[in-house]
C-alpha cells in the first residue's frame, strides 16, 4: 500500500488522505478534503461489525481512514482477498473511497452495504459491481426469543437437525494438523471454490469435522461408500463434513469452509458442524459471522435457523487502467 501525504495543507489539495497527528509520514499528518488516517484499533465514527472485523483482522496490517461520519478499512488477505471495507453515509463515504483507493493500491476491492457500494460504483470511475452476496452474523447477547445462537452443546445441535444420525459416531470433533489432507480432499470434492483451505486462513485457524463410520452409515440407511474422499479417521470413519474458524478478529469470529461431501448431504451433518463451531465461537468472542452467496438458498436457510441475521453486501472490482 502507498504512503500518505498531507497535500491539502501545502496547497495541493489532491484528495490524498493525511495521517492524524502531523507530518504526513508514519508519524502522522494533516488532512486532505477532511480525510484522515487513524489507528484501526481505535474508535471509528461508525460502529459496524463488518468494519470491526476488518480493522481487527488477523496478522495485522489493516489501515483505517475516516471522513466525517464514514470510515474505510483496508485489510490485506482477509478471507482470501485484499478488502477495503466501507461504511457510513454516502455523502462522506463516497469521497472517502475516492481518496483512499489510490493510496491502498489496485488489489483492494471495496466492500460494504449493497446500496452504499452501488452509490460508489456510480460515482467513482473504474469500479464495476460483482455478483451479490451477504454477511450473516449473530451476537452472544442475542435478544430473548431469538433463534438459538449455537450456544447449545454439539449433541443438542445434532439432535435438532432433521435427518441427522442420532448415534455418537457422527458427532463433530476438532480436527488436527494430521487431518489437513483429508479436509483438503473433501473441499476439492464438495467446495473447490472455497477461499478457506487448511493453512490459508490466518493465525489461529481451527477446523471441525464429522466422520461417519460404518455404524452411523447403517443407521442413516446408506451404504458404506457414503463418503469417498480421504482416508479413514481414528475410528475408521470417513470425513463427511467440515467447517473452520478462519480470519477471526479479537471481537468477531468468522466461519468459513463449510462443506459436506456430496453423498453425505441431507443427513444434517453440515448443520451439526456449524452449530458446534458457532457454539465455540460465541464462547470466545462476542460476535460471529460468515459470508454467503445470494444464490445459496439452502445455506442461507441453515444459517438463519441457527440465529444468524442476513445483511446484503456489495463489492466492486477495479477495472484495469
Amino acid at each position: 500500500m502507498g504512503r500518505l501525504n498531507d497535500g491539502a495543507n501545502d496547497g495541493t489539495a489532491d484528495g490524498t488522505p493525511g495521517r492524524a497527528g502531523g507530518g504526513g509520514t508514519a508519524g502522522g499528518g494533516g488532512t486532505a478534503g477532511g480525510v484522515r488516517e487513524v489507528d484501526p484499533h481505535g474508535p471509528l465514527p461508525v460502529e459496524d461489525v463488518l468494519l470491526r472485523w476488518a480493522a481487527q483482522g488477523p496478522g495485522g496490517g489493516s489501515r483505517a481512514f475516516v471522513r466525517g461520519g464514514a470510515a474505510a478499512v483496508a485489510a490485506p488477505g482477509l478471507s482470501g482477498r485484499d478488502r477495503l471495507v466501507l461504511a457510513g453515509p454516502p455523502g462522506d463515504a463516497v469521497p472517502l473511497l475516492r481518496a483512499v483507493l489510490p493510496v491502498v493500491g489496485p488489489s483492494f476491492r471495496p466492500l460494504g452495504d449493497r446500496a452504499l457500494i452501488g452509490a460508489a460504483v456510480a460515482a467513482v470511475p473504474g469500479l464495476a459491481p460483482v455478483p451479490g452476496f451477504g454477511w450473516m452474523h449473530t451476537a452472544r447477547d442475542a435478544p430473548p426469543g431469538a433463534p438459538a445462537r449455537g450456544v447449545a452443546s454439539d449433541t443438542a445441535a445434532r439432535d435438532a437437525a432433521p435427518g441427522a444420525p442420532a448415534a455418537g459416531p457422527a458427532r463433530p470433533r476438532w480436527l488436527g494438523p494430521e487431518d489437513a489432507p483429508r479436509v483438503a480432499a473433501l473441499l476439492d470434492a464438495a467446495f473447490p471454490a472455497s477461499y478457506a483451505y487448511p493453512g490459508r486462513c490466518g493465525p489461529g485457524e481451527r477446523w471441525v469435522g464429522v466422520e461417519t463410520g460404518a455404524e452411523a452409515r447403517a443407521e442413516a440407511g446408506v451404504g458404506d461408500g457414503i463418503v469417498d474422499v480421504g482416508d479413514g479417521g481414528p475410528a475408521g470413519g470417513r470425513l463427511a463434513a467440515v467447517a473452520a474458524l478462519a480470519w477471526c478478529a479479537p471481537d468477531v469470529a468468522f466461519l468459513a469452509g463449510v462443506a459436506t461431501a456430496p453423498r453425505a448431504r441431507g443427513l444434517g451433518l453440515g448443520r451439526a458442524v456449524c452449530a458446534f463451531l458457532l457454539s465455540a465461537a460465541l464462547a470466545e468472542r462476542p460476535a460471529a459471522a460468515l459470508i454467503v452467496d445470494d444464490g445459496n438458498a439452502p445455506a442461507r436457510r441453515l444459517y438463519t435457523s441457527l440465529g444468524l441475521a442476513y445483511r446484503p453486501l456489495g463489492a466492486a472490482s477495479r477495472r484495469p487502467g
